[in-house]
């Protein structure tokens, strides 16, 4: 999977919150074999010692970082954490949320082409928190974005995969664009239809995070994830309306 030109090995991306412990925190990521972290900035300040502690622990983790702006409200916030995560974390890569509904947590349309506008023009690699309107997704193609992380669901329900059509939409529009499933899921079995369905990846982090046990759950939504991508690849067949026998009718004994 390539994103940004930069070659990602796993298809599982893991958010570092919520967690019990950082034990269980690296033990999730170690059996995932994800290859991407997304990290709070609002959580982690760089100058208090929680937070250098924590960056300590993810840099121990081995994956590439993606610093996200969860919590923003406006533009303005959303832009200033982005680039105070620049710094942070010394990378251009930020995943883009500014929220618009607090029950929902859905994203703000017109704040986020903006503010995508804005990083991108900054020299940030934005990866945008949207929803599976096609046209929200051509506007921020427009303004520079070259992944997109549609949700599944609103964030932190587990609620799944609520808009097929929606996603398969969103999809066949845009084949070429690599998009990422992000919020929402909360079984391994919802990663894995995202991925038959022809997604990319998916991001998750509080089906893992709050599962009884994280590591495996982490675990099994990797293996969820290949098993999907696998499925994709291997051209499933079409669903039928109608019965269709497996075992062929010629050649069957004939009883009087």
């Amino acid at each position: 999977m390539q994103l940004y030109g930069t070659h990602i090995d796993s298809r599982l991306m893991l958010g570092t919150a919520q967690y019990p412990s950082p034990t269980v925190l690296a033990e999730a990521f170690r059996r995932s074999g994800a290859g991407i972290a997304t990290v709070s900035v609002r959580r982690e300040a760089g100058g208090e010692r929680a937070g250098a502690a924590f960056w300590d622990l993810v840099r121990r983790l081995d994956v590439t970082l993606l610093p996200n702006t969860a919590g923003c409200h406006s533009v303005r916030e959303a832009v200033t954490t982005a680039q105070m995560a620049r710094e942070l974390f010394d990378t251009s890569w930020i995943k883009l949320e500014v929220i618009g509904h607090a029950d929902t947590l859905q994203p703000d349309p017109f704040g986020l082409v903006e503010a995508a506008r804005i990083l991108t023009e900054d020299g940030f690699k934005v990866f945008p928190y949207t929803t599976e309107d096609v046209v929200l997704a051509d506007r921020l193609i427009d303004v520079g974005c070259e992944v997109l992380m549609p949700w599944g669901a609103p964030i932190g329900t587990g609620l799944g995969l609520t808009n097929i059509y929606g996603l398969r939409t969103l999809r066949a529009q845009f084949p070429k664009v690599p998009l990422v499933v992000d919020a929402g899921l909360g079984l391994p079995s919802q990663a894995a239809m995202a991925m038959e369905m022809g997604f990319d990846a998916v991001l998750l982090n509080t089906a893992v995070a709050k599962a009884g046990d994280p590591a495996a759950m982490a675990q099994a939504f990797a293996r969820a994830v290949e098993a999907g991508r696998l499925a994709h690849q291997a051209d499933p067949m079409a669903p039928r309306d109608m019965a269709a026998p497996s075992t062929p009718v010629i050649g069957r004994a004939l009883l009087s």
